[in-house]
């Protein structure tokens, strides 16, 4: 693993992390790491910040719950399927904190922030300026929002040079992707420095350079379902049959050939050829499918509901989550 060297904090804005990054140990402290949130994927977070064992991981959340509990049930798998040791994954459970007071040292001193609360632009705003007040002047704050632009969440904050979106996949704690996404205000120095930690903890941080909506894979991810959706919407084939032509084709490439480096194997003059020829026919609306909105007028919302697309029963929805597990495992850790 790649450990970049320490660099003075004078070079670097918001350096709670300038005396080591990615293990090179401070010789008077740890390094403090706050998630705010113990959701879904606050849990999952603070888990993966639990692999440095230099890190001080502390979860605040709005009230007590029984957050080791809940991160065990989250990441089990990882015990069932072999991945890691049960005492493992117990002694690095163990070591996360829960706060329920924001005046708690573990949020007023927290180097690094990582907020995973509900999706509302209005609350984390609101939730960013209590952070700012109490938090360290040079402590760099990190949001997971998934849709929200992280230059909207920060609008109103006095150090924006410091705030970055951190966005992981869910389940946070086995797709190793995480964006880090540059506000209009972020210096190269905090992404630098969130990109380093990041794969110290075994993550696979990659940088969106400009803050859009989507960022980098919700973009090309909807851009495939709109065209889906589009497909069933039209009659040009079923639901079953749309994801079995993804499945079963340039669905099993996609780990380990991605859209640019195929475009140079197949030859860019032949993905220009194909271009011209296929564009014009896509579907390019900028309005939700009506199928789409259909299906969530009538209450019809998936897995949530038991039909979407298609009907599902409960043991069906297991079976699928639980098929995903396996599936990343065995392709993430040959499990």
């Amino acid at each position: 693993m790649h450990l970049c060297p320490a660099v003075p904090k004078k070079d670097r804005a918001g350096q709670g992390l300038h005396d080591y990054i990615g293990g090179r140990k401070m010789k008077d402290k740890n390094l403090r790491i706050l998630i705010c949130g113990g959701g879904m994927m606050g849990k999952s977070i603070a888990f993966v910040m639990t692999a440095l064992p230099y890190l001080d991981v502390t979860v605040y959340h709005y009230r007590d719950i029984d957050l080791k509990s809940g991160i065990w049930e989250s990441v089990k798998a990882l015990a069932e399927y072999g991945v890691l040791p049960e005492d493992e994954i117990r002694r690095r459970i163990d070591r996360v904190k829960l706060v329920t007071d924001l005046n708690d040292e573990g949020v007023k001193n927290a180097d690094i922030v990582i907020e995973a609360i509900p999706e509302n632009l209005e609350k984390k705003q609101a939730f960013f300026a209590e952070l700012e007040k109490v938090c360290r002047t040079d402590a760099i704050f990190c949001t997971n929002t998934s849709v929200i632009p992280p230059s909207h969440i920060s609008a109103g904050l006095e150090h924006r040079e410091r705030f970055a979106g951190t966005h992981f996949w869910n389940p946070g704690h086995l797709i190793p992707l995480v964006e880090v996404v540059m506000t209009d205000r972020t210096e190269q120095s905090v992404a630098d420095t969130l990109m380093e930690m990041l794969k110290a903890a075994g993550k696979h941080p990659v940088l969106c350079r400009k803050d859009v909506p989507g960022f980098l894979a919700n973009r090309l991810q909807h851009a495939l379902w709109r065209e889906a959706v589009s497909m069933v919407e039209h009659g040009i084939a079923t639901p079953e049959a749309v994801d079995e032509a993804i499945k079963y084709s340039f669905g099993l490439r996609l780990p380990r050939l991605g859209p640019m480096e195929n475009a140079d194997m197949v030859g860019t003059d032949l993905t220009y050829n194909i271009h011209q020829y296929i564009l014009y026919d896509l579907e390019d609306s900028h309005e939700p499918s009506p199928v789409l909105k259909k299906l969530v007028d009538e209450g019809k919302l998936g897995f949530k509901s038991g039909e979407g697309f298609k009907k599902w029963t409960a043991e069906e929805i297991e079976k699928s989550k639980d098929d995903l597990s396996r599936h990343l495992i065995r392709m993430l850790y040959n499990k």
